[in-house]
């Protein structure tokens, strides 16, 4: 379809440039008396015949180069079009001005060459200004006003506050992001960058059995979120190409938006701390709402596996949290009764320490 609508566009520009310019080449090779051959009909005939031709083979090459360049636009964002087109256009604005005191220069290299030279300049000088300084143009149109102490912001009713929410693919392929989304605890607007969703769909494409699981996990979990009608999701669909990095794009795309990174990544949590970019933690949260474990407690529990010291056996509640059992070794797969020693609390997840009753009784009585 693209190809025959070219080919059209092309004789139809090959009609108008032979009636346009053929009666000169007429002149020039003096046969413009000839009457059967200089006349609208017979130039714009062959006009459309010589575009045609010229049509029929570079129409496959201009239809791949609109492919790509359709492919390389629709990979740049709405941002960076918008203020590179604007850029362009007041560049090219300027390159006019600057250009009508040349149109009355009686010379043709200055008043032909050298305004379109100097629009072109101006025009690539705006587009690469607009783009390079997106991040303070944002600031600039954005005209947040600073309140005054004492002033209340108005809001009306019916207006929504849309606090961004960034999602990581670690936190979408947890899993648990859309329990607590459907409670209803994360106010604002579930934000999924492009670049995110690349990530998941080539892990889901791996060789690896386990990391092809994990993928199509979260993309599982992508597709329930976007079905629910009380969480709001939305795709950011602009990338970063000079960062190769997934988390550095996160970090400045929510340095960007003003937005939250929600993660259970304790690297990229630091490493957006650091940077000073709020960040919500899954697995900060899951330890806030576990259960204390109060030393001195007795529990029940299977040792499943050794440990790594001191003829140490590993155990695990129900939600996960690892115990590790003094001299367990000796009651692998047997559920025994043991007193809590210590617990060790870390982002990265909790840790509690215990020994069995009887041993402790043996030692009382010694």
């Amino acid at each position: 379809m693209q190809k025959r609508v070219i080919m059209i566009l092309m004789i139809l520009l090959g009609v108008t440039l032979g009636i346009s310019f053929l009666p000169d080449a007429w002149h020039a090779l003096q046969l413009d008396n000839t009457n059967w051959l200089n006349n609208v009909l017979t130039n714009a005939v062959l006009g459309a015949i010589i575009s045609f031709i010229i049509a029929m083979f570079s129409a496959k090459y201009i239809v791949s180069g609109i492919k790509r360049i359709e492919k390389a636009v629709s990979e740049l964002s709405l941002t960076y079009l918008l203020f590179g087109s604007l850029g362009a256009i007041l560049g090219l604005i300027i390159g006019v001005l600057v250009s009508i005191p040349l149109y009355n220069v009686p010379l043709p290299l200055v008043n032909l060459a050298l305004p379109i030279f100097i629009m072109v300049f101006l025009g690539y000088l705006g587009f690469k200004v607009g783009t390079t300084r997106i991040e303070e143009w944002s600031k600039l149109f954005a005209g947040k006003k600073k309140e005054k102490e004492g002033e209340v912001l108005e809001r009306k009713v019916g207006d929504h506050f849309h606090k961004y929410k960034i999602l990581d693919t670690s936190v979408i392929i947890d899993g648990r992001i859309y329990d607590i989304a459907k409670t209803g605890f994360l106010e604002g607007v579930l934000l999924i960058p492009n670049f995110v969703l690349y990530e998941l769909q080539y892990i889901a494409d791996s060789g690896d059995s386990l990391k092809r699981v994990r993928g199509r996990r979260g993309l599982d979990i992508l597709n329930a979120l976007q079905k629910e009608e009380d969480i709001s999701v939305e795709m950011y669909d602009g990338d970063f190409e000079e960062i190769s990095e997934v988390d550095s794009k996160l970090i400045k795309l929510a340095k960007l938006l003003d937005g939250i990174v929600v993660t259970n990544d304790y690297n990229l949590n630091k490493v957006s701390e650091f940077q000073n970019v709020p960040v919500l933690n899954i697995n900060a949260l899951a330890n806030a709402v576990k259960p204390v474990v109060i030393p001195g407690e007795n529990m029940h529990v299977l040792v499943v596996k050794a440990g790594t010291e001191r003829q140490q056996g590993v155990a695990y509640l129900d939600d996960g949290t690892m115990i590790v059992v003094e001299d367990g070794q000796h009651y692998m797969n047997q559920n025994i009764e043991v007193v809590v020693t210590s617990a060790l609390q870390t982002a990265a997840g909790r840790m509690i320490f215990a020994k069995p009753v009887h041993a402790t009784k043996n030692i009382a009585e010694k």
